[in-house]
C-alpha cells in the first residue's frame, strides 16, 4: 500500500531528526498523538500538533506519561495509527503501559530521544543508556522491537518501517533516537507518496460471532484487529488471556500467551533485521555501533584501515530483537569485537553473551553528555588485534 499524499511532505528539507520524525509519523499514516513535554523530545510533538490539524490528525498533551502511553493503546483499539514521544524519566513511567501494549498485541510506536540519566540527569545532552529498559523495562517475559536511526534522514525513513513493523507484529516498536540525532539539523528528502510503502491495519473481514482477537495457535498467523464500536462482543485484559481475549489464569494458558509474544519476535528474528555491514569477511576486528556512535566511530575505522587494520563494522538499525545467530557465526571467525556506545555497558554485554568465549569483546564507555573521541575507539581497535 502506498501511502496517503496528504500526510507527505514531499520536497527537500533541512531540518532536524526530530521534526524529520514527526513528518516520518505522518507519512506512515499515524493520526493520533498523546504524549507530555519533555526535552529533548518535545520538538517530535511540535511538528505533529503543527501538521495534525492538515491531515486529520489528533494530538492530546496529556497529564503526564503514565497517561499518553495509556491514551495511544486505546486510541489503537479504535482503529489508527498512533503513537508516543518521550525521553528518559518519561519513558520509565511509560512501561507498566508498554507491557500492557505488549500484552494486548496492540501496534503502536513510542519515540525516545535518549539523554543522559539517570533522574533528571542531562535533559538536553546525549546518551544511549535506555537501551536495555527499551528491551525489558517493563516485567515479566516478552519481545519488543527497537530501532536506533543515525541521521535526520534515517528519523524520517525509519519511523515509518517502525510503524510498519508495528503493524505487521502486533507490537509496541520502540524508536531510540538520542539527543544528538534528533537535534542534528541535515538536509531530508522526503519522497512522492507513491514511493512509499505503507503496512496497513489488518483488520478482520469475516463472521463477528467467529473473531478472536488472539492466535496462539503456534502458526505463527498475527490474529487480525477489529475497530472498537463496529459491534464485536470481544474482552482484552493485560491479565493471561485464552484466544478469545479472556483471563485464563493457569499454567498451561501462561505457557501459550506468553510464548506467542516472545515467539512471533525471535522466531522472525531474521525477517525483522535491519543491519549495514561493511568488510566483515575477512576482518580481523568488527566494530559494533548504533545511533550517533556509528558516524564518531567512522573516523576511528577510517584510521585503522589507513594503517593496515582489517577492521568490519556491523551497525545495528534494529537493535532489539538482537541479531545472535550473526554475532555467534562471526565470534569464530575474527579476534575481537569493539562495541563504543554512550552508556556504561548495556549492548557490549549482548555482544559478550553471544560471543560466548571465541571472540574478545572490547567495550569502548562514555556516561554520556556528548560523543566519543574517535582516538578511544582507533585505540580499542589496536588492541582487539594484538
Amino acid at each position: 500500500m502506498k501511502a496517503d499524499p496528504i500526510g507527505v511532505a514531499t520536497g527537500n528539507h533541512f531540518i532536524d531528526g526530530d521534526h524529520a520524525c514527526g513528518e516520518g509519523a505522518i507519512a506512515a499514516g499515524c493520526r493520533f498523538l498523546a504524549g507530555y513535554p519533555i526535552t529533548p523530545s518535545t520538538e517530535v510533538a511540535e511538528r505533529i500538533a503543527e501538521r495534525f490539524p492538515k491531515v486529520g490528525g489528533m494530538f492530546i498533551q496529556m497529564e503526564d506519561e503514565i497517561a499518553s502511553m495509556a491514551a495511544i493503546i486505546g486510541a489503537a483499539w479504535g482503529g489508527p495509527k498512533v503513537m508516543t514521544v518521550t525521553s528518559g524519566p518519561g519513558f520509565s513511567l511509560m512501561m507498566e503501559n508498554i507491557g500492557l501494549a505488549v500484552m494486548l498485541e496492540t501496534p503502536c510506536v513510542v519515540v525516545n530521544v535518549q539523554r543522559g540519566g539517570p533522574s533528571t540527569g542531562l535533559p538536553p545532552l546525549t546518551a544511549q543508556a535506555d537501551m536495555m529498559q527499551a528491551r525489558w523495562g517493563s516485567h515479566g517475559d516478552y519481545e519488543i522491537i527497537a530501532l536506533c536511526p543515525n541521521s535526520p534522514q534515517e528519523c524520517f525513513d525509519l519511523t515509518i518501517t517502525a510503524f510498519n513493523l508495528a503493524e505487521t507484529w502486533r507490537v509496541p516498536v520502540m524508536f531510540m533516537m538520542d539527543e544528538c540525532v534528533g537535534h542534528m539539523t541535515e538536509k531530508v528528502v522526503i519522497p512522492e507518496a507513491d514511493q512509499i510503502e505503507i503496512v496497513p491495519r489488518n483488520f478482520y473481514k469475516g463472521k463477528k460471532e467467529d473473531y478472536r482477537p488472539f492466535n496462539f495457535s503456534g502458526s505463527g498467523e498475527i490474529a487480525p484487529m477489529i475497530k472498537a464500536g463496529e459491534g464485536y462482543n470481544i474482552h482484552i485484559t493485560g491479565l493471561t488471556h485464552d484466544e478469545r481475549g479472556y483471563p485464563a489464569l493457569d499454567a498451561e494458558a501462561q505457557d501459550k500467551n506468553v510464548r506467542h509474544l516472545v515467539d512471533k519476535i525471535l522466531k522472525n528474528e531474521e525477517k525483522i533485521r535491519l543491519l549495514e555491514e561493511d568488510q566483515i569477511d575477512d576482518a580481523e576486528v568488527i566494530v559494533i555501533s548504533y545511533g550517533i556512535t556509528s558516524r564518531v566511530s567512522q573516523k576511528a575505522v577510517q584510521d585503522a584501515r589507513a594503517a593496515g587494520i582489517k577492521v568490519g563494522t556491523i551497525r545495528l538499525i534494529v537493535v532489539w530483537p538482537f541479531p545472535e545467530k550473526l554475532i555467534r557465526k562471526l565470534a569464530s571467525k575474527v579476534k575481537a569485537f569493539i562495541v563504543p556506545e554512550i552508556n556504561l555497558g548495556q549492548i557490549s554485554l549482548e555482544v559478550e553473551r553471544y560471543a560466548a568465549g571465541k571472540a574478545i569483546t572490547i567495550h569502548v564507555p562514555h556516561a554520556g553528555g556528548w560523543v566519543h573521541d574517535p582516538n578511544d575507539i582507533l585505540k580499542a581497535i589496536k588492541k582487539g588485534v594484538k
